[in-house]
This record gives structure tokens, C-alpha cells and sequence, in this order.
């Protein structure tokens, strides 16, 4: 079974720091066509600041997006994943918190953000390789053939 540290995409991690404004955060998220970002302070995660955040802790509060800092309207009670986790746990731990982003750490240092498509892309696939393992099994097909 596929640990995150597998799945995970290389350099698709956007990052800002804690006193960012919202505004700013929103640009780059719409620059990079990204609905959530990891929020630093420091080196350390201290938050992930969303799309959904943005509806619910600064629009409906009638915040300046321009004067609200990051620290101010992030989600800061985390669901974090191990990077040697499989990715079946991933999706429990997202299911369960009901989230659709899941930083990905290795000790203290954030490595990657993944989302819920990026797990059920590799469960996908892992359901079509056993399909056609168990069609070879039912009809004694060699692989060659079947193919």
C-alpha cells in the first residue's frame, strides 16, 4: 500500500507567514489556482488558511481583507498526517475531521499538502490493478493475453 511520502507532489506546497493579510493570501491563492495554503510562523505550521475560511471567518464577519491578518481567521486546530502514513488512513483521518486538505509532515517540518482527489486518484487506480488481477485469477487469462 502507498505511504503519502509516495503521492505526495513535489514543489506544490504554497506557504505564507502568520501576519499576511487576507487579501494577499486570496492573490496567491488565486494566482496559483490553490483553495488552501499552509500558514507559517517561522519554519513552523501553525495554521492552513482556505477558501472555506475565507466564506466563513472573514466575508460573514465583514472583515477588510486588506487589514485581517492570517493569524486572525486561520484554522489553527490541525488534522495532520505522517508522510510514512498509507494513504487509506489519510482519507479516514479527512473523512473523520471532514476536510478536503491534509498537511503532510515528517517530524516538525511540513512537506506537502495533499488533497482528497490526490487520495482517491491512487485509490482509483489501486481498484483497477486488483479488478484486472482478479479477472486474470476468475478466467485463468495470462497477463499477456488479457492485455
Amino acid at each position: 500500500m502507498k505511504t503519502l511520502r509516495h503521492i505526495m507532489r513535489h514543489g506544490f506546497l504554497f506557504t505564507l507567514q502568520r501576519d499576511t493579510t487576507v487579501a494577499d493570501a486570496c492573490r496567491m491563492m488565486a494566482a496559483h489556482n490553490v483553495g488552501i495554503v499552509a500558514v507559517l510562523d517561522g519554519e513552523r505550521l501553525c495554521g492552513v488558511f482556505s477558501e472555506r475560511d475565507v466564506a466563513r471567518r472573514v466575508v460573514d464577519r465583514r472583515l477588510d481583507p486588506a487589514r485581517t491578518r492570517l493569524e486572525e481567521v486561520m484554522t489553527s486546530e490541525l488534522v495532520v498526517a505522517d508522510a510514512e502514513e498509507d494513504y487509506q488512513s489519510a482519507m479516514n483521518k479527512m473523512d473523520q475531521a471532514n476536510i478536503r486538505h491534509l498537511p503532510v509532515i515528517s517530524g516538525d517540518r511540513l512537506l506537502s499538502m495533499l488533497s482528497i482527489r490526490d487520495l482517491m486518484r491512487v485509490a482509483i487506480e489501486e481498484r483497477g490493478a486488483e479488478i484486472e488481477y482478479l479477472k486474470e485469477y476468475l478466467y485463468q487469462v495470462p497477463p499477456s493475453v488479457a492485455r
